[in-house]
């Protein structure tokens, strides 16, 4: 799998990064994990958004799904728009009134749209195929209902967190994955409100205990030190660590 970094700014876009999201190709398939603010501009310069083969959001605060209104336009106004049909969008159990509300936050034009038109809402009850790619969830900890994500292709394995406090259910998800994809937003320190994000330290101790084979750091908020963040990790992680950067290729 190649995974390529449309946005990995945490909370808000930054100056350098749109918000997250996360572009997964094999075998001429493509799969996004999340589309958060700023981040369908940066997919169009590595495919037409027409050719997804399935959109899965972690969750749905706005640095993780805020394009999905753009995609909506882009899918349901092009001028001249190729043969294709409803795009498959994995989420929360709320996902498709949410996301309605989102696009269309009166009443009245909700009455006239439910995003029905362009996509495929399915639930994550059960493991699911998207071309080549296995793709199961498991609810982590955070204020709202929210998945960590782990996409499997050809006997290799990526994890992506989501946003979550430290929990066994990302350990479990997690274990043997060839890279965890994992959010960090703050460091190490005693006032941390709990169930809400990973430390770069909390980041790291989930990659030692899963044994993954591979940490990339993401969602790193502007207002955070990033390199406190890796320092943090590879010392909890004795793994390769890095930071990922907006517009990276990484294979999986």
């Amino acid at each position: 799998m190649l995974l390529t970094v449309l946005g990995c700014s945490g909370s808000v876009p930054g100056p350098e990064s749109p918000a997250s999201g996360y572009l997964l190709r094999a075998e001429g398939t493509s799969v996004v994990l999340d589309l958060g603010n700023g981040t369908l501009g940066a997919l169009q310069r590595h495919l037409d958004p027409f050719t997804l083969g399935g959109l899965a959001l972690s969750h749905l605060h706005p640095d993780h799904c805020a394009d999905v209104s753009a995609l909506t336009v882009y899918r349901r106004y092009h001028l001249d728009p190729p043969p294709h049909g409803l795009l498959p969008l994995y989420g929360p159990s709320d996902a498709a009134e949410r996301l309605a509300a989102a696009y269309a936050p009166n009443a009245v034009e909700r009455r006239m749209t439910d995003l029905s038109d362009v996509y495929e809402f399915r639930s994550y009850h059960e493991p699911a195929r998207i071309g080549p790619f296995e793709l199961r969830a498991a609810a982590v900890e955070h204020p709202c209902e929210a998945y960590a994500l782990r996409v499997s292709h050809a006997g290799r394995v990526l994890v992506f967190s989501g946003d979550t406090g430290p929990c066994q259910q990302l350990v479990e998800l997690a274990t043997g994955a060839d890279v965890l994809l994992a959010e960090a937003s703050w460091p190490d320190r005693p006032g941390n409100p709990p169930g809400v994000h990973l430390s770069g330290k909390d980041a790291g101790q989930a990659a030692a205990a899963a044994g993954a084979g591979r940490l990339l750091i993401t969602h790193v908020p502007p207002w955070t030190d990033p390199e406190q963040v890796l320092a943090e990790a590879k010392a909890a992680f004795d793994g390769p660590t890095e930071l990922v950067l907006a517009g990276a290729h990484y294979e999986v």
